[in-house]
């Protein structure tokens, strides 16, 4: 299998995941894996569930994770659900060249959805000359995720330790986009098919994409949820979290409603293509990869 890209369908729409690159998450810049991934997770229980994972705590000194964007071509509309980390590390900024390698030329992107205003999740907005990077779409997100990357809230309230370089991509690749932004405030269809589903908590107005057609559906949970073991232990949020009981609320709901429609799941920070099914597990659920047996 591509690392790379990965086509599919859901129904009639023609989808592929496509890679932006990696980012190797490690100390010094960030703290070690377990505790950016699982802050407020007991350490004897998260010993036994990495092992589980074939995974030793005191080992994970890096966490290599992808950056997985999605293309939907529903027929009327090519859709693009974020735009990468752009130039963020020598590792990233792969998107247009697979886009292309793909079979889709960015100039045919016609709607961009940003899930949230992350940095790996903007990145990719505009190009070397500050220009939009899809210079024929219109871009789509939450009116809260906006307003707070904008405003000035962001700055006031984010952690000292992340708040520059996250302010100042916002700050570059937000603004150039303006002209032709749609701001959404609730749940409902962005255009048929392709729907926008509330889901805060890593970032104010975090949103996940929800795309159905012809009976199947697909749900982007974006960085709702960032790990597989997020699956099976939902109550451990990241050091990376805005409002960590939200965003376990939040992802208890996804994941509820992923299992219960048999939704194939696509998460943009899991080993790639990202993508597979959450089935029930005791109280919990469990994650199934593309490619395993449901």
């Amino acid at each position: 299998m591509s690392t790379e890209i990965y086509h599919f369908k859901v129904g009639a729409f023609e989808c592929a995941a496509v890679s932006d690159g990696t980012l190797t998450y490690a100390p010094p810049i960030f703290p070690p894996p377990t505790t950016l991934l699982f802050a407020n997770a007991p350490k004897e229980r998260l010993d036994e569930i990495l092992r589980q994972h074939n995974l030793q705590a005191e080992r994970w000194a890096e966490w290599i994770s992808p950056y997985i964007c999605l293309v939907v071509n529903t027929g009327e509309h090519r859709v693009l659900v974020d735009t990468g980390a752009g130039g963020l590390a020598p590792s990233t900024g792969r998107l247009l060249e697979n886009l292309r390698a793909s079979g889709t030329a960015p100039e045919s992107i016609d709607t961009v959805i940003l899930t949230h205003g992350h940095p790996d999740h903007i990145g990719g907005n505009i190009d070397a000359e500050g220009k939009p990077a899809f210079p024929n779409a219109r871009y789509v997100m939450w009116k809260a995720e906006w307003d707070f990357w904008t405003s000035g809230e962001a700055e006031q309230k984010l952690h000292e330790e992340i708040r520059e370089v996250l302010v100042t991509s916002a700050r570059k690749n937000l603004p150039p986009i303006q002209d032709r932004l749609e701001l959404v405030d609730r749940e409902g269809e962005i255009m048929p098919g392709i729907s926008a589903v509330a889901a805060p908590g890593h970032t104010p107005g975090h949103m996940a994409v929800a795309i159905s057609s012809g009976g199947e559906e697909l749900l982007c949970v974006a960085d709702a949820i960032l790990h597989p073991v997020h699956v099976e232990q939902p109550q451990w949020f990241a050091a990376v979290d805005f409002a960590p009981e939200q965003v376990v609320t939040t992802r208890r709901s996804l994941l509820s409603r992923a299992a219960a429609e048999k939704a194939l799941v696509l998460a943009f920070h899991f080993p790639f293509p990202g993508m597979g099914h959450v089935v029930p597990k005791g109280e919990g659920w469990e994650w199934q990869p593309t490619g395993t047996t449901r």
